[in-house]
């Protein structure tokens, strides 16, 4: 299964960028729907394509991450964090018209607290950023293309992507702090931003490009 799947990506991606032709170079306003589906927040995104490259400016505000989004160790110490802002940028290569993969250089600010207090600065345990710098593939289909009017720049944007973390504010990406629920002195680890505290992130985004 694996092998094929790396066989039909590698197909996809062996399309000639000579099979399309961009007239002019596109700008395009997306907006995320994991965000205020998942997460309480919000997110949109600039893009700007030319026939060969496309560049992007991401800014995701206010991320809840807490009941199913927190996993593991996080989980166990009954935390949850408050993401205020993810923010950065990315420069990538268009395979074909539908499909270009980007560098993505991203900043992250987590704000950790119990689960069910207040989000206040005096309930709030700890807060670091974190700078993440990874790759992301992204697909770009207009449904309604042949269509006349308005309706045809509507633009779905799919995603799939990894932003490891490079560097976070905590020493040693971590801390240590007494936890007045568990009763224990816990560690707590930089976070990821990712689904179940990895990396990934999988997404769907929908705009209009002009």
């Amino acid at each position: 299964m694996k092998t094929k799947l790396m066989l039909a990506l590698a197909l996809l991606i062996s399309v000639s960028t000579s099979s399309y032709a961009q007239k002019k170079n596109e700008f395009a306003i997306l907006f995320g729907l994991n965000q205020p589906l998942l997460a309480d927040g919000f997110n949109f995104e600039l893009n700007y394509f030319t026939r060969k490259l496309a560049f992007d400016y991401s800014h995701g505000f206010s991320l809840e991450y807490k009941d199913a989004g927190i996993v593991g160790a996080m989980k166990d110490q009954r935390l949850v964090a408050h993401v205020p802002y993810s923010v950065g940028v990315g420069v990538g290569y268009r395979f074909t018209r539908f499909l270009n993969l980007r560098v993505e250089p991203k900043w992250h600010r987590f704000e950790i607290y119990y689960a069910g207090e207040e989000q206040t600065s005096i309930n709030q345990i700890t807060a670091y950023n974190t700078f993440t710098l990874g790759l992301g593939l992204y697909g770009k289909w207009h449904p309604f293309e042949k269509k006349e009017g308005a309706l045809r720049n509507i633009m779905i944007a799919p995603s799939v992507r990894w932003w490891p973390n490079v560097s976070t504010g905590l020493e040693n990406d971590q801390i240590s702090y007494s936890n007045k629920l568990t009763n224990k002195t816990e560690v707590h680890e930089a976070m990821n931003i990712g689904f179940g505290n990895t990396p990934l992130i999988l997404n769907i985004s929908v705009g209009y490009r002009f």
